[in-house]
This record gives structure tokens, sequence and C-alpha cells, in this order.
């Protein structure tokens, strides 16, 4: 079950409050200037459209906007229209600290003025003194603009703690390949050493044996004989030590683990059937397509779960699922780190299918050639 953020538990916590401070108006213990059925629509419309803005402000942007407009109407219009309602403004101050996660940065600022006008015009219709209406004004002017300023500042930590972990999963994966490039390079270095080295020689021993076998007498035949075949055999040897000096991959489990170890904010499930050894090409192709699925889930799913999982096919080839318990996207847009993903995938022969239905899933193919 996916965990639930405190920015959430902070979303339900102000719901509860504008429940609050209009369900005493709502059972008419104070007077409305306008049919309290018109008042109650009003309220839970100004409701519906700020849960609706709360809940498409990531993936749906426009109709978000839209709510939230309509939203900040409606609360003006329910304050306004019940002007002895006491706490009610309090309505207005939760839709001006919705616009900093909603709105353009330049709006928050013009919508506290209008609601700080709206609620001195509340405060002269309820009969206050003038010096009253000021420092009304003033408290609720005060108290939107620490509140915008707070989450302000929560969406600029969440947006650097994004930052980070998208820089941590990038330098472990470069690290990473980095080191896998090293470990390469050194053994082709010793596979071509050893070949230089020890293959020619032995090569000119086996000739020489060749040469002396048909000039020595018969007893030393037998010696001869068995020098050439553990020639032979040594060449061979040195032949094959080459050959899986460079055909090594990298170990795909260790790498991987280094990979998505200690993701701030993300918990990733990582598993790998222990019959998957893929060479080199594929394995960091692999590694490059965890990386990107990662950065991807960090930047913009929301999520805080990860599972990834590559096993081998019937067919001969690895295949590898992810699946994270964010919010998903019906209508696919690929950025730059898909489309990465899928040139990757692409040009090693694999193929990779993408589901953002529920969460979001992720499936490469590619051949372990």
């Amino acid at each position: 079950m996916r965990r639930i953020e405190p920015d959430v538990w902070a979303g339900l916590a102000m719901l509860l409050v504008c429940a609050g401070v209009g369900t005493p108006t709502l059972l008419g213990v104070t007077d409305t200037w306008v049919p309290r059925v018109v008042w109650s629509a009003l309220f839970i419309a100004l409701m519906i459209t700020t849960v609706a803005a709360a809940v498409w402000e990531d993936h749906r942007r426009d109709a978000a906007r839209v709510c939230y407009g309509t939203s900040v109407v409606l609360g003006w219009l329910a304050v306004l229209s019940a002007p002895t309602a006491g706490w009610l403004p309090i309505l207005l101050v939760i839709t001006a600290t919705m616009g900093a996660y909603v709105a353009p940065g330049w709006v928050s600022p013009v919508v506290i003025a209008l609601n700080t006008a709206v609620i001195a015009v509340t405060a002269h219709l309820a009969g206050t003194t003038w010096t009253g209406i000021g420092l009304t004004a003033l408290l609720y002017l005060l108290i939107q603009a620490a509140a915008l300023l707070s989450s302000m500042a929560i969406i600029r930590e969440q947006r650097l703690r994004r930052e980070l972990a998208e820089a941590h999963v990038e330098l472990r994966a470069a690290t990473v390949i980095l080191a896998d490039s090293a470990r390469a390079h050194e053994r082709l270095r010793i596979a071509r050493e050893l070949h230089d080295l020890m293959g020619h020689q032995l090569t000119a021993l086996t000739l020489e044996l060749e040469v002396a076998r048909h000039h020595d007498g018969p007893g030393a035949r037998p010696h001869v004989e068995r020098a050439d075949q553990v020639a032979r055999n040594l060449l061979r040897d040195v032949r094959t030590t080459v050959g899986q000096l460079r055909a090594d991959a990298p170990d795909l489990r260790a790498s991987l683990s280094a990979v998505v170890r200690d993701i701030p904010g993300l918990d990733v499930h990582l598993w790998i059937d222990d019959d998957v050894r893929p060479p080199e090409e594929v394995s960091l192709a692999l590694i490059r397509a965890v990386q990107e699925i990662v950065t991807n889930t960090i930047r913009h799913a929301g999520a805080t779960s990860l599972r990834i999982s590559i096993e081998n096919t019937p067919d001969r080839a690895v295949k590898l699922t992810s699946v994270d318990d964010g919010r998903g996207s019906p209508e696919l847009r690929l950025g730059n780190g898909l489309r990465g993903l899928l040139e990757r995938i692409d040009a090693i022969g694999g193929d990779v299918r993408l589901d953002g239905g529920d969460g979001f899933r992720v499936t490469a193919t590619v051949p372990a050639r």
C-alpha cells in the first residue's frame, strides 16, 4: 500500500478546516444574505473545485487551473454572502495558498490582494468599525502571506529533494558504468598481453616440437609427442582464458544494486533472476535503462515505491519490468528520458512497452546475445 506523504496529510487537514468553518453556516447557526440552499450550493461547489484543483495539480494542469480560478470566485461569493460567519474568511486563506501549487507565480499575490479587499468589504457589511476593518484586513493579509511563503518553501524543498535524488541516481549510474568500463579495459589489456606474450611463444614451441619429432631418434619420440601435446593444451587454455576475459560482462546485480541504493524519498525493490548473465553491451544498456526509469519515477510519478525485476524469457531474451505506486499517466507524453530509454533499447534490438494506467509500468525485452 502506498505511503501517505506529509503534504497529503496537510491537504486533508486543510479540507477539514474548510468543513469546520463552513459547518455552522450550513447548519443555520449564522445568517446568510442569500437563501441557505444557495449558500450551501456555493460552499459545496467551493469544496469540490478546491479538491479537484489539488488532485489534478500535476497531470491535468489546465483543468486544475480552471478549478482553482472557480474556487477563488466561489470563495469570494461564499464569504460576502455570509458576513457574520466569523472565521469563514479562512476559506480565502486556503485558496490563496493553493495558488502556489497550481497557478503561475504572479497569481497568488493578486489573489491575496483581492481576497484582502473582499475580507474588508465583508467586515464592513458585518457592521465593523473602520479600525476593526483595518485590523481584520491586515490580520488576514499577514496570514495569507505567511501561508503562501510557507507553501513556497515546501515546494522549493520538494524540488530540491527531487533534484538531489536525480543527481544521486545519475552519479551512481555514472560511477558504476565507469567502473565497469575500467574493468572491461583492464580485462582487454590482460587478454592482449596474454595473447602476445604467451600465445606466440607457445605456437613457436609447437612448431619446434613438430620439427623435432621428425628428426629425433625412436626413444625420444614419445617425450617429444607428450611435450607437443602439453604445448597444444596450454595454447588452447590461453586462448580460452583470453576469450573469457574479452567476453565477461559486469556483475549486473552488483551494478544495479549500487545504482538504486539509498535514493531519498523512493524505496526501490530490485529482483534479478540468478540465471541472468547478459553480455557486456546488454548489461550496460540495462543499467542505463534502470537509471532512466528511476529518474523518471522521481521526477514525474510522485511515487514512494518502485519495483524492478529482471529475468530470462523462454526465447533466450532478458526481460526488465518496472512498476511504481505513483499517479500514472493514461495519456503518455514521452520526454527526453523515456525517449532516450526507447532509443537505447532499440539500438540493441530490444523492445519497450509503456503503460501508465495504474502507476507507471515499463516492460523492456532485449536479446541476450
